[in-house]
């Protein structure tokens, strides 16, 4: 079901695994062209397996035209891609690869940049430093993780001028978000990338020091909750533009019905992250369930992510 458009057929130049559940992957064209040019903070979708597509964040510098870099944590409750991405991408073997979108761009006006990254969260902060980097820009690498162990960046940090952080380690720093944000700046803005409950933490600290929502940029790591929820109703949907209805029960997604009516929408993730399925709502309420559109979205109720969100009116009306 998913659907890339302007895909790039890549092969796997290296894999390197920098510990036990992070590998590192280089991605080149067969014949060793350039690769299209990227922007720090850009993603890619790639395909790990048939109808399973996954975004990862370029990690490597953007003036490298040679090979999209990208880094993959086993997760212990994938889905599939992770597992699939660590038994099967091996050097040689031709992948599936979108061109880099980017959804967490440095602010153009900033004079300050400060980059907090947990875990697998460090990959896109890594890309975002080495261009700050090449423009001279003033900024500040943090990276927390679980221990020195699991610290898969710890060398590249290292070189960039960071400051790494575990949580669990004796004698080790241990990462105060209040301390590494200081006080607010409006020349300053602060990207945060992670696992959920570690941007949070960082996002509530900023905005009680009176940092504006504005200069606060943040990355989801973590897909929407795509499970049933208890008194999931079923609804309609109709397209406006031929007024056929498809009705949605629970457990299935508006984007599966379509697909199965010969209707296929623009599909990636199907977890309500990277925003390709996006689609008016004409009329009805949707009930969101997806990271991709902001608070002030979500109140607006104009737009729903189909992969993931359900309605809480009787009928949708879309933009189809």
């Amino acid at each position: 079901m998913p659907i890339l458009s302007d895909a790039l057929t890549l092969e796997i130049a290296d894999r390197v695994t920098l510990t036990g559940d992070v590998v590192r992957i280089d991605l080149a064209r067969p014949d060793g062209e350039p690769l299209p040019p990227f922007v720090a903070g850009a993603h890619v979708d790639v395909v790990v397996g048939d109808g399973l597509v996954r975004q990862y964040s370029l990690c490597n510098d953007p003036a490298e035209r040679h090979r999209y870099q990208i880094a993959v944590l086993r997760e212990r409750r994938s889905r599939g891609g992770s597992e699939r991405v660590h038994a099967d991408f091996h050097p040689g073997r031709q992948v599936t690869v979108g061109l880099p979108r980017n959804l967490f761009a440095l602010a153009p006006h900033g004079r300050r940049h400060i980059l907090v990254g947990g875990g697998i969260g460090i990959t896109p902060l890594l890309s975002m430093a080495a261009a700050l980097r090449a423009q001279c820009k003033p900024f500040e690498l943090h990276y927390c993780s679980r221990d020195a162990a699991a610290a898969a960046f710890a060398e590249k940090v290292e070189m960039l001028g960071g400051r790494q952080y575990h949580s669990r380690q004796e004698g080790s720093s241990r990462f105060d978000p209040a301390t590494a944000i200081g006080t607010p700046d409006d020349a300053a803005h602060i990207y945060v990338c992670g696992p959920a409950g570690f941007m949070t933490a960082v996002r509530d600290t900023a905005l009680r020091l009176g940092w504006t929502a504005g200069n606060l940029h943040q990355e989801l790591f973590e897909a929407a909750d795509l499970s049933s929820h208890p008194g999931d109703q079923p609804f309609d949907v109709r397209i406006a533009s031929t007024g056929a209805v498809f009705a949605i029960p629970p457990g299935a997604t508006i984007a599966r019905v379509l697909a199965a009516a010969g209707i296929d929408l623009p599909i990636s993730c199907e977890q309500g992250i990277c925003g390709t399925c996006v689609t008016s709502v004409l009329d009805g309420v949707p009930d969101h369930r997806d990271s991709y559109l902001t608070d002030e979205e979500h109140a607006v109720g104009d737009l729903i992510t189909p992969c993931c969100s359900r309605a809480r009116s009787p009928v949708l009306l879309l933009d189809l």
